[in-house]
């Protein structure tokens, strides 16, 4: 664990932990934030809009004690039904949490979507550290971001607001430092070697998704999620065989994906089975293919089973 995971100071201070949820507009960096704090990746990192679907968990133990951070879905204005069910998962995870870790892209201006988001937080102001992300970059402009938190929350001193790069690990550490001031007291509750709480097939899930929504185009990574039939452990627990589905809504997606010559789905396999044999010391063996799953974005069925309630 390097010097950002570590914090050694105040070793005979009693340890705190604490439920910390991540809240953001859509690619404001909430994602990269949990993996670099981490330092594991515990959430997909993507460009595009909306990539995180599920309440993830990611584990930081330092000296001080653990933050149990939950990355939530981007919060964002539509009415689909997806998004919708998206925009429950954030507030759900509002309701019995810690600490608030709102975080703000500094290289947008802020707008009626980022208002929406800092509703959120109106009630919770006493438990919330803000993170202007993004500082690194020519296009951040930090005033118009402070301005607007000075605005919008009024109750955040400015002694937790920070400016970060969660990409470049800048200013993680504050944040996090940030984080632990307004954190109860009490024991760790997860094993210290544990950067997630992720169960197998899950993480399989994440990780197979997140390497074919970034080798996708246009509208086509919002229409997939990975369905996983087998998980079987071979060879006396030596290697980890999967067999799993990209499922897309239309026959035309199911084309796109698989690529000419099959060369679409045969790279992502390939980024899967890296990631994966990253994670897990078995030697991964991915059976993947493609199937069509027509318009589940409008089914309630598929949606409960992807994002439950």
């Amino acid at each position: 664990m390097n010097e950002n995971a570590t914090i050694k100071e105040n070793q005979h201070d009693p340890l705190k932990t604490a439920v910390v949820a991540i809240i953001g507009r859509p690619s404001a960096g909430k994602s990269t934030f949990l993996n670099t704090a981490c330092q594991e990746n515990v959430s997909i990192v993507s460009p595009i809009p909306q990539t995180t679907r599920n309440a993830i968990k990611g584990i930081v133990n330092t000296s001080y004690g653990q933050l149990i951070f939950i990355d939530t879905p981007g919060y964002h204005d539509s009415e689909k039904k997806l998004n919708l069910r998206l925009r429950s998962v954030t507030e759900t995870q509002l309701e019995d949490i810690d600490c608030v870790l709102y975080i703000i892209d500094s290289t947008r201006d802020p707008g009626e979507e980022e208002v929406h988001t800092a509703e959120l937080l109106k009630n919770l102001q006493a438990k919330t550290v803000v993170a202007i992300n993004k500082t690194d970059l020519s296009a951040s402009k930090t005033g118009p971001v402070r301005n607007f938190i000075s605005q919008q929350l009024k109750e955040i001193p400015a002694n937790r607001i920070f400016e970060m790069s969660a990409e470049k690990d800048i200013g993680i550490n504050e944040v996090l430092k940030g984080l632990y001031d307004i954190s109860p007291e009490g024991a760790p509750i997860y094993d210290e070697e544990l950067a997630t709480d992720q169960d197998l097939t899950f993480r399989i899930c994440e990780v197979i998704r997140g390497e074919a929504i970034n080798r996708l185009e246009q509208e086509i990574p919002h229409a997939v999620y990975v369905e996983v039939a087998d998980v079987e452990h071979r060879n006396d627990g030596k290697k980890l065989w999967i067999r799993a589905f990209l499922c897309v809504e239309r026959d035309s997606q199911k084309g796109i994906v698989i690529g000419k010559g099959a060369a679409k789905i045969k790279e992502i396999r390939m980024a899967a089975i890296r990631k994966l044999s990253e994670i897990y010391i078995q030697k991964i063996d991915l059976d993947l293919q493609v199937k069509v799953d027509k318009n589940w974005r409008q089914k309630d069925f598929t949606i409960n089973k992807l994002i439950p309630n």
